[in-house]
């Protein structure tokens, strides 16, 4: 079995029940994190998962600037997983994410004493693990 998200009719992605699920329930997480809605509708009973595009590109590109200017490492593992994935289905609905490209200027909160604040090397590093899942990404 295996669930859909998708754009109308447009599939994104088509993975099993339970990714499809564990990505759904990291969405509600992040919201809080982006402090801005998710776009993605929860399954209605269909197998499908509804994205309204234009939302959720919002809302990754609004993590993926957070995720760009912490210093905090934890922090930046923990949404790294999200956001590779999250990158491939931005893209897959035609869209950016206009943070990738943007100058980053460091974040005042989220702080660690280990200083990890490399946003040219975690932007590759985002990018190259999207294109990683992309290719894992059944649509």
């Amino acid at each position: 079995m295996s669930k859909c998200f998708q754009v109308g009719d447009l599939v994104l992605w088509n993975p099993s029940n339970a990714v499809a699920q564990l990505f759904f329930r990291m969405t509600e997480a992040m919201v809080p994190v982006a402090e801005c809605p998710s776009g993605v509708g929860p399954d209605v009973g269909r197998d499908e998962y509804q994205i309204d595009p234009d939302t959720f590109a919002a809302f990754v590109d609004v993590l993926t600037a957070r995720y760009l200017s912490t210093n905090h490492p934890i922090l930046k593992s923990m949404i790294e997983g999200y956001l590779s994935t999250a990158l491939v289905l931005v893209r897959r609905s035609g869209l950016d994410v206009p943070a990738l490209d943007q100058p980053v200027t460091r974040a005042s909160r989220d702080i660690s004493l280990r200083d990890a604040f490399d946003p040219d090397a975690d932007r590759q590093r985002l990018l190259s693990l999207a294109v990683s899942h992309a290719m894992a990404m059944p649509d």
